[in-house]
C-alpha cells in the first residue's frame, strides 16, 4: 500500500512538473517569438509612434484603411479585432502606452460593440500567454469567474483555450507562418460583394459601456485626440434609428452609417467589402485630418 501511496505521488509530482515545463515553453516561445496577432504586436513589439490608430470589432478590422493615411503620409495602424468587444479594445490600448507607444489620435468604432458590457472569449484568450508575466493583464482580469484557475494551475490556459493558443498555434508561431491578421497594416479587406443584405437591429440597444469609458479616460490621460464613429451598414436595416440612440448616450459619437449606402460596397449588411472600406475610410481623412 505504501508504494502505491508512493507511486501515485511521484506521479503527481511528475505531471506537476510537466505542466509547468509546458507552461513556461509556450510562454517563452509566445513572448519571443515573432507576433501573429495584434495583441502579440502591441505585448512583444516594439514601441512605434502613431499619427492615428483604429480600435474596434471586425467593423473596424474591414473597414479602416491605414494605407490612405500613410499615403498622405500619416502613421498608421488599424488594431481592430474580429469578434472582439470593446473590453478587450480597451486593454489594448493600455498595452500599447504601456509598452511606450505615442498615439496622437485614435479612431474608435462605438456602434454594435455597445448594446451590452460583454466581451469576447476568443479575443481574450489571445492575452493569456502573457497572464502571469503582466501585471496589466493579470489585474484587468483579475475578476473574472476562473481567474485563479488560469493564473495559478500551471497550463491550464492552454489546455482550455487550445483552439486559440494551444499546439496548433504555437506551432504556427515557432515556425513564423505569416498571419492575415497583421497584413495591410491591420486591415483586413473583404473581397466579395453581398446579395440581397438585411440586418435586424429591433433588439439591440445601445448602452452605457464600461470600457468605452475606459478608453476615453485614457485618450483624456494621455492627450490622444478620440474620434469615436459609427460606421456603415447596408440600407435594408431594421431598427435603423439603433444609431440616433448612440449619438443620444454619447453625443461625442459621430454616426456615420449612412455616409456609404451602394451595395456594390458591401459584403454583408453589417461589413464593407474592401472598395466600400476605401470610400469610407477616404472620407474620414478628408474630414479629420485636412
Amino acid at each position: 500500500m505504501k508504494k502505491f501511496v508512493y507511486y501515485l505521488l511521484g506521479l503527481l509530482l511528475a505531471i506537476l512538473l510537466a505542466a509547468y515545463l509546458l507552461d513556461y515553453t509556450f510562454t517563452a516561445f509566445y513572448t519571443n517569438s515573432k507576433p501573429r496577432n495584434k495583441i502579440a504586436l502591441a505585448y512583444t513589439g516594439t514601441a512605434q509612434e502613431y499619427d492615428v490608430i483604429f480600435l474596434g470589432s471586425s467593423r473596424a478590422n474591414n473597414h479602416f484603411v491605414p494605407q490612405l493615411f500613410i499615403d498622405r503620409g500619416l502613421t498608421a495602424y488599424n488594431f481592430g479585432m474580429s469578434g472582439s468587444r470593446l473590453e478587450e479594445s480597451a486593454l489594448l490600448l493600455q498595452l500599447l502606452l504601456a509598452k511606450g507607444a505615442k498615439i496622437k489620435s485614435l479612431i474608435v468604432e462605438v456602434d454594435l460593440n455597445i448594446n451590452s458590457n460583454g466581451y469576447s472569449e476568443g479575443t481574450r484568450a489571445n492575452f493569456y500567454p502573457y497572464l502571469n508575466q503582466s501585471d496589466l493583464i493579470s489585474s484587468y482580469y483579475k475578476n473574472i469567474a476562473d481567474f485563479d484557475k488560469l493564473y495559478y494551475l500551471p497550463f491550464y490556459r492552454y489546455l482550455k483555450y487550445d483552439a486559440k493558443i494551444g499546439m496548433r498555434e504555437l506551432f504556427f508561431t515557432v515556425a513564423k507562418r505569416p498571419s492575415k491578421n497583421l497584413q495591410h497594416y491591420g486591415f483586413y479587406p473583404l473581397k466579395n460583394t453581398g446579395k440581397d443584405m438585411k440586418y435586424d437591429l429591433s433588439k439591440h440597444y445601445p448602452k452605457k459601456n464600461r470600457a468605452y469609458e475606459t478608453i476615453k479616460k485614457i485618450c483624456s490621460e494621455n492627450h490622444i485626440r478620440l474620434i469615436a464613429v459609427t460606421t456603415p451598414m447596408c440600407e435594408n436595416v431594421k431598427n435603423i434609428a439603433y444609431f440616433e440612440e448612440v449619438v443620444q448616450l454619447y453625443p461625442e459619437v459621430h454616426n456615420f452609417e449612412d455616409v456609404v449606402t451602394d451595395e456594390d460596397c458591401f459584403s454583408s449588411c453589417g461589413h464593407m467589402n474592401e472598395k466600400g472600406a476605401k470610400v469610407f475610410t477616404q472620407f474620414l481623412l478628408d474630414k479629420f485630418f485636412k
